[in-house]
């Protein structure tokens, strides 16, 4: 325990000195005072994802249609809730689409970090699409950019609850939830056959997620443009991290089209563990 304590210490001092004190509204918060349950989450998750295709590489895969059933349309709800919530509490306080600063709209802005916190929850709920992968041997899909996104929302999250709980931060999970509101329901609804024949939009989740990273983007780079006080730092930083998601998944669809052979189409994935994944996004090719 000295040990741990000792760790989460240094981990503490080296926040402060890197980005100041944390957002006092937000202390005492589940999961948010210490750094140490994100780390230790995100480090079983990598090693489950590692020891567990070792372990199913000479066993079955699992089936797992009804929880996957179960668990789409729950993450489909969580997700839904997110994206209503965020609307509704950024209208009902006035948030400036430009650039909203961080405690300009009082106990508003404490309303939209409430959301921010169950979207920072929700990243920790996700590492179950990797697992499911791994218990279904669905191995290809568990790529680089997959394991890199889930991995690295769940920490960088964390720090936004802790620094910028609200005012600027609102944009990207508001577009995420509602990119996750059509991908898992998609998802759930595509393990119903008599369902198959409706799921006409599968065509568009991939198009719909990189227009999300432009437009996070952009929304982020007009906040350095015509600042509004929100820390120009942390705007640098999730204009480099989109860029990398936006790199990393443009080369994988790239890549996914020159593989396919002429005459062959790519479709966009049925759920969690038939195609390869990165937040949900996938595509699979036609055999």
């Amino acid at each position: 325990m000295n040990h741990l304590e000792s760790l989460d210490e240094r981990l503490n001092a080296l926040f402060y000195y890197l980005f100041e004190d944390r957002d006092s509204r937000v202390r005492g918060w589940l999961l948010l005072d210490s750094y140490l349950p994100t780390l230790s989450l995100t480090i079983l998750y990598l090693l489950t994802v590692y020891l567990g295709s070792k372990y199913m590489r000479n066993r079955p895969a699992y089936s797992l249609k009804g929880v996957l059933q179960v668990y789409n349309f729950s993450v489909t709800m969580l997700s839904l809730y997110m994206l209503v919530e965020l609307v509704s509490a950024t209208l009902s306080a006035g948030y400036r689409l430009q650039c909203q600063g961080l405690h300009e709209a009082g106990e508003a802005d404490l309303r939209v970090a409430k959301v921010l916190w169950w979207y920072y929850f929700s990243k920790v709920i996700e590492f179950l699409d990797t697992i499911f992968f791994v218990l279904r041997k669905k191995n290809s899909q568990i790529t680089f950019l997959h394991v890199y996104h889930h991995a690295s929302m769940f920490n960088i999250w964390w720090c936004v609850l802790n620094w910028i709980p609200c005012g600027q931060s609102f944009f990207g999970p508001t577009l995420n939830s509602f990119i996750h509101v059509c991908m898992y329901s998609y998802y759930g609804l595509s393990t119903i056959p008599s369902m198959q024949k409706y799921l006409w939009w599968k065509r568009y989740l991939t198009q719909a997620q990189l227009i999300q990273f432009i437009l996070t983007i952009t929304h982020t780079l007009s906040a350095i443009v015509v600042p509004c006080g929100f820390p120009v730092g942390c705007l640098l930083f999730q204009f480099s991290y989109m860029a990398t998601l936006v790199i990393l998944f443009v080369n994988f669809y790239v890549q996914t089209y020159r593989k396919s052979r002429p005459g062959e189409s790519i479709k966009s994935s049925r759920p969690n563990g038939h195609s390869v994944s990165t937040n949900g996004t996938s595509f699979k090719k036609r055999k």
